[in-house]
């Protein structure tokens, strides 16, 4: 019983009327998208390195809607319990050692396919050792993105406003403008590929970020510095990319 109450407000047609009415619930509609969208930039650049193994634009753009979908599912299911997030510390700890994971599976991808070339082309066109074909593999990605993502927007979500209604429907708008960012970043990655190895590496950052936050350290890195970080490794990559392209040029 006490569960079905956490989504009561969620059916209740006067709470929605309400908040749909109300000027202030707007104000903190739009707020909450500006911090869905800000608190996502690292989300949409991981995203957008997930869709570059697809190997065609429609099925990148299709994988994202696909996770689009899902995403919603779960902001829904995740804010009827988000009173209950912050005791959750395991779900912040195995998002970290996934997130871990999959940095050092992609540098270590790319350390052996520089090494040897010729097995890592083999590895790449042979996908008979999966059960499922890379694009569900890369939905599935996308959806644990998503999932390790949205508790810390849910949490800071939730301390602007405690109506669960103003929080979905701050979150949706926000995760399908994050969306249209991830397919702007992924145009980027076609003119600067090294966009890829920074979004791995940004990956690394947010494992670490969420290790700390962890009860038995409980460092909190705070949001303006984190996205101050994010900004510096972005124009450090962009400037490497034109002074290694010069370079290029140059020694032609």
């Amino acid at each position: 019983m006490s569960f079905l109450k956490l989504y009561q407000p969620f059916f209740d047609l006067h709470n929605w009327a309400t908040v749909l009415t109300s000027a202030n619930d707007w104000l903190i509609i739009l707020t909450l998208v500006m911090m869905e969208c800000l608190l996502s930039v690292d989300n949409a650049v991981v995203l957008a390195a997930q869709t570059q193994s697809l190997p065609d634009k429609h099925q990148q753009r299709k994988s994202l809607l696909y996770g689009l979908w899902g995403a919603y599912l779960f902001r829904f299911i995740v804010i009827g319990v988000g009173t209950y997030l912050i005791k959750l510390w395991e779900i912040k700890a195995a998002g970290s050692i996934y997130l871990f994971y999959l940095a050092f599976k992609f540098f270590w991808d790319q350390h052996h396919a520089t090494k040897h070339p010729e097995q890592h082309k083999e590895k790449k066109v042979d996908n008979k050792k999966h059960f499922i074909s890379l694009f569900w593999r890369v939905v599935i990605s996308i959806e644990l993105m998503d999932i390790v993502f949205s508790i810390d927007s849910v949490l800071a979500a939730l301390a602007l406003s405690s109506n669960p209604v103003v929080v979905l429907i701050g979150g949706m708008i926000g995760i399908l403008a994050m969306r249209g960012v991830a397919e702007i970043i992924i145009k980027l990655m076609q003119i600067i590929p090294e966009l890829q190895y920074m979004a791995y590496i940004l990956i690394m950052l947010i494992a670490f970020k969420l290790f700390l936050a962890l009860p038995l350290i409980n460092y909190e890195v705070p949001n303006t510095v984190f996205a101050l970080m994010i900004l510096g490794i972005l124009a450090g990559t962009i400037i490497y990319h034109f002074l290694r392209k010069k370079k290029t040029m140059l020694s032609k």
